[in-house]
């Protein structure tokens, strides 16, 4: 379905992506996430056909999407800040929709539409961020295109609408299953979603596992100095704050039982990282942080 193998692309001189691969035959929920420049939005716009690869090899479903109109009926791609036409309202929206996707589902567009509330004749331009969100889910969900990609698919929506949202996306996935990719800042919204994780860092896909994996690995160690630097390899270290006799550690570990009964033993207290925090760390740009 997917394939990306050491794929690079430069804007002008400037490395914007290299040595990507990330190869996918199966239906799946992705999520992608990355700190501002890592090559997220570079890495979309070539999956979808907005830019020509420097360099490595990209196909959607044996094709190579840049320029090539037959791969565009596999790939739909909702960007942040998506360029509706200015002139256009929701009813225009879906009928282009229905232009450019063969496998369309106007029943399944109709019903989002009443969903989220959109004012089908109100200029699309005039909506709020939150409302322009929604619209780019009705496109992207009905579109039925076997490779879906949403940028920032939450922005602006409310904890209810955020959870319409991910009730319309699995019942779409379950009645029609598909490639997504969701692409955000905000991991602890899409991850309960997403089967897989894409991290990005340093223009390169770092890791591609199951979200599960991940989710087993960051701890934070709280306890007396010596107490706590027995239980890390210095290499593992992401962040320490020094707070009086004792010291707070981020560590690269997994959470496990042996770790727990292990820092039970030597006073330590020790708890799950927060997916996100454990992120932002492991793609700092410096290896550890020292805070006092």
């Amino acid at each position: 379905m997917l394939k990306v193998n050491e794929l690079s692309f430069y804007y002008g001189n400037s490395l914007a992506l290299q040595h990507v691969n990330l190869n996918e035959t199966e239906p799946v929920i992705v999520g992608m996430w990355g700190r501002n420049g890592a090559g997220k939005t570079t890495l979309m716009k070539l999956l979808s056909g907005q830019e020509k690869p420097s360099g490595g090899q990209l196909e959607i479903k044996g094709i190579e999407p840049y320029n090539h109109s037959e791969a565009m009926r596999y790939v739909t791609y909702m960007q942040e800040n998506h360029p509706f036409s200015d002139m256009w309202n929701v009813n225009d929206a879906l009928r282009f929709g229905s232009y450019f996707n063969e496998n369309w589902d106007q029943e399944f567009a109709d019903r989002m539409v009443e969903l989220f509330e959109l004012p089908r004749k109100k200029k699309i331009k005039k909506f709020s961020k939150g409302m322009q969100t929604m619209i780019k889910i009705v496109i992207g969900l009905a579109s039925h295109a076997p490779v879906t990609i949403f940028d920032e698919p939450t922005n602006g929506l409310d904890a209810h609408m955020r959870k319409v949202f991910y009730d319309l996306l699995l019942e779409t996935y379950d009645d029609n299953p598909r490639l997504f990719i969701l692409s955000s800042h905000h991991i602890d919204e899409i991850e309960p979603l997403c089967e897989k994780m894409a991290i990005i860092d340093k223009q390169t896909i770092t890791q591609y596992v199951e979200t599960e994996e991940l989710k087993r690995r960051g701890v934070l160690l709280t306890g007396p100095k010596e107490a706590v630097e027995k239980l890390v390899d210095e290499e593992q270290i992401l962040e320490t704050k020094t707070l009086g006799n004792q010291i707070n550690m981020m560590a690269d570990l997994p959470y496990h039982e042996n770790l727990i009964q292990k820092a039970k033993e030597h006073g330590v207290k020790v708890e799950k990282a927060p997916l996100q925090d454990y992120l932002v760390q492991i793609t700092h740009k410096q290896k550890r942080v020292n805070v006092r």
